[in-house]
C-alpha cells in the first residue's frame, strides 16, 4: 500500500488571502499532475502567518469563507490540507482541514497555543482538545497544527485513536539551531509514538520573522528521512509505503546541511529581501562607513536585491580615516554598486553655529557627535524620500543593546538586517561571507571598530571588548539571568553592572528602532517587551 504525498513549501504572504487561494489551487493542480494523493501546506495557509490583529477585522470570516469555497468548488481529485482561522460560537479557531473532491473530509483545532518569545496566539484563539484522526487511501491520518508536536499528549492521543501517520503543519520561525530542535523534537515523538510525522512549515520573510521552511519527515522510529532545502520554495513529492513496520518513505532524499553561518546569512538575506519586495521599494540605500556592519550590510544586499537595487553613501567628516574612506570605495566597487561621497563638513558648520548661541559655553561632548550622525541620517533620509529607496540600517544587536547608537542618527531606516545579529557573529558572517567570493577588505574585519565621531574614537573606549559584551547580552536579554548571576559565572561585576544598567535605560532607543531580522532565540522587538519607565533594580 503506498500513499503519495506533496510538501508544498511556500510564501504565503500574510492577509493575501485571494492571492494565498490561488496558490494553494495551482500548487494542487501541479501535484495532482504528478500523481500525488494529498498535498499538505503550512499553518493558516490563507491567511499566511502571523496575522497578529488582522484576525480582529469584522470581515476575515466572509474572506475566509469564500476562500473556503474556492477550494471546495475546484472539485479536485487531489486531497488538500490547509490552515485556516475560524469562528464558531464566538471563539476563533487556529484550524487545519482536509478538502477533497469538494468536501471537507477532516476538520482540526489547535490545542497548544504558544504564548512566549514572538508568539502571541493566546490573544486571538481559543485551545481545543480533540484528536482528529481519519482514514485515507488505506492510511490512518492524524492533523496536528505547529506547537502542539512540542507536547506528547496531541500525537500520544492520535497513536491511541490509531493513527499511523502525523500530519503536522507549522508557522515555525527560524532562529540558530532551531532546525537541530525540530528534528530532536519531532523525531522523539515520531518514536515514542511509533508514527510517521510529515512537518511542512512556511518559508519567506514577514516582517522581523524569517520562516525557514526546511520541512521534513521523520519515520516512526524517529529517523529523519526526508528533508527539503532551508530557505527554498519547494513542491516535493514522495511516495509513502506501508510495511510490516510501519509507514516510510519510498526513496528518502536529503537537502544539503548548511553551516550555522550559511544559514544565518539565507536567513538575513530572506528577511531583507522578503521586506523590500513585499512593501514595494524599488531598492535601498546605506550608509558606507568603512567599517565591518555595514560592510556587511551592503553584502547582504546586493546577495539579497542584486547589486543594481543597492546605493552606497559615504558621508566623511573630519574624523573620517583615509582608510576608511578607501575601503568603502573598495568594497562599492567589489561589489558593483554605486557609490556617491558626499561630505558632512559644511552641512554641520552651519548646523553648529546656529546653535552656538544657545549652547553658551558649555564643552563639548556627545551633543556634537551625535550632530554628525544625524546629519548623516537626514542625508540618507532626503535620498529615500527622493529617489524611493529604503533606507538600510546598519547597527549590531551588541550595540542596540547598550544604546551605542545615535536615535535620529545611524537608527534612521525602514529596516536592519543586522539587528538581531551580536557583533561577534557581524565578524563570523563577514569571514564566511569572504569565503564565497571577497568582498570586504581584509582591514575592515581586522581593524579596531571605531564610530569615527570624535580624534581617534575606538569602540572599546566605552565598552568592554565584545567578546565579553556578547556574552553578557546573550545572558541577560536571552536567558534572563540576574546581574549577581552573572557575576557568579565568572564576569567581573563592575563591567556586567554597567552593561546591565546600559541595556535597561536603553529601551527607549529601541522601541524607536526600524524592524529587523529575528535570528537569535530573543531578540528586541516583539520578544522582549520591557517597560521604558520602571525602578526595577538590577540584583538577584
Amino acid at each position: 500500500m503506498t500513499l503519495r504525498v506533496a510538501l508544498a513549501q511556500f510564501r504565503f504572504p500574510v492577509g493575501d488571502i485571494p492571492g494565498n487561494t490561488d496558490k494553494v489551487l495551482d500548487l494542487a493542480r501541479q501535484a495532482q499532475a504528478d500523481g500525488a494523493d494529498l498535498i499538505v501546506f503550512p499553518e493558516l495557509t490563507l491567511a499566511g502567518y502571523p496575522p497578529e490583529d488582522l484576525l480582529l477585522r469584522p470581515s476575515l470570516e466572509l474572506r475566509i469563507g469564500d476562500a473556503i469555497e474556492r477550494l471546495k468548488q475546484a472539485q479536485l481529485d487531489i486531497a488538500m490540507l490547509v490552515g485556516y482561522p475560524e469562528r464558531e460560537a464566538g471563539k476563533l479557531y487556529n484550524k487545519a482541514m482536509v478538502i477533497h473532491h469538494g468536501r471537507v473530509i477532516a476538520d482540526y483545532r489547535k490545542q497548544h497555543l504558544p504564548n512566549y518569545q514572538v508568539f502571541d496566539e493566546k490573544r486571538y484563539f481559543t485551545k481545543a482538545n480533540e484528536t482528529c484522526v481519519f482514514e485515507f487511501k488505506g492510511a490512518r491520518v492524524a492533523l496536528t497544527i505547529c506547537e502542539d508536536i512540542w507536547y506528547d499528549g496531541p500525537a500520544r492521543r492520535a497513536a491511541e485513536a490509531g493513527a499511523e501517520i502525523n500530519l503536522n503543519i507549522n508557522g515555525s520561525p527560524y532562529h540558530i539551531d532551531r532546525e537541530a530542535q525540530r528534528h530532536e523534537q519531532v523525531g522523539r515523538v515520531s518514536r515514542q509514538t511509533d508514527m510517521m510525522t510529515v512537518y511542512v512549515n512556511h518559508i519567506g520573510g514577514q516582517d522581523e520573522l524569517v520562516f525557514d521552511g526546511a520541512s521534513f519527515i521523520a519515520e516512526a522510529d524517529g529517523r529523519i528521512s526526508l528533508t527539503l532545502p532551508a530557505y527554498q520554495e519547494c513542491l516535493h513529492c514522495c511516495d509513502l509505503e506501508k510495511t510490516d513496520a510501519g509507514w516510510r518513505v519510498v526513496a528518502p532524499v536529503k537537502a544539503p546541511v548548511l553551516s550555522v553561518e550559511a544559514s544565518l546569512y539565507e536567513a538575513l538575506k530572506l528577511g531583507l529581501a522578503d521586506y523590500v519586495n513585499r512593501n514595494g521599494f524599488p531598492g535601498v540605500v546605506l550608509g558606507l562607513s568603512g567599517g565591518i556592519d555595514s560592510a556587511l550590510s551592503a553584502a547582504i544586499a546586493v546577495d539579497a536585491l542584486g547589486a543594481e537595487r543597492v546605493m552606497a553613501v559615504m558621508m566623511p567628516y573630519q574624523y573620517t580615516a583615509k582608510m576608511s574612506l578607501e575601503d568603502a570605495e573598495a568594497e562599492a566597487k567589489e561589489l558593483g554598486i554605486r557609490y556617491d561621497v558626499l561630505p558632512i563638513g559644511d552641512a554641520y558648520e552651519v548646523a553648529h553655529r546656529t546653535l552656538v548661541p544657545m549652547f553658551g559655553d558649555r564643552l563639548v561632548d556627545t551633543t556634537e557627535q551625535n550632530m554628525q550622525s544625524r546629519l548623516r541620517g537626514l542625508f540618507l533620509m532626503a535620498l529615500s524620500n527622493k529617489l524611493g529607496h529604503m533606507v538600510l540600517t546598519t547597527g549590531n544587536k551588541s550595540e542596540m543593546a547598550v544604546g551605542y547608537a545615535t536615535l535620529y542618527g545611524d537608527m534612521c531606516g525602514g529596516f536592519n538586517a543586522l539587528k538581531d545579529v551580536p557583533k561577534t557573529w557581524v565578524y563570523r558572517l563577514a569571514r564566511w561571507r569572504n569565503t564565497q567570493g571577497e568582498v570586504i577588505p581584509e582591514r575592515v574585519i581586522t581593524r579596531p571598530p571605531s564610530a569615527e565621531l570624535a580624534p581617534d574614537q575606538k569602540d572599546e573606549d566605552s565598552l568592554p571588548g565584545y567578546d565579553i559584551l556578547d556574552a553578557i547580552i546573550e545572558r541577560y536579554v536571552e536567558r534572563d539571568e540576574s546581574l549577581d548571576t552573572i557575576v557568579a559565572a565568572g564576569f567581573e561585576r563592575d563591567v556586567v553592572a554597567k552593561v546591565v544598567r546600559l541595556i535597561d535605560i536603553n529601551e527607549y532607543k529601541r522601541r524607536q528602532a526600524p524592524e529587523g531580522v529575528r535570528v537569535t532565540p530573543r531578540g528586541f522587538g516583539r520578544d522582549r517587551r520591557y517597560p521604558i519607565t520602571q525602578g526595577w533594580k538590577p540584583g538577584r
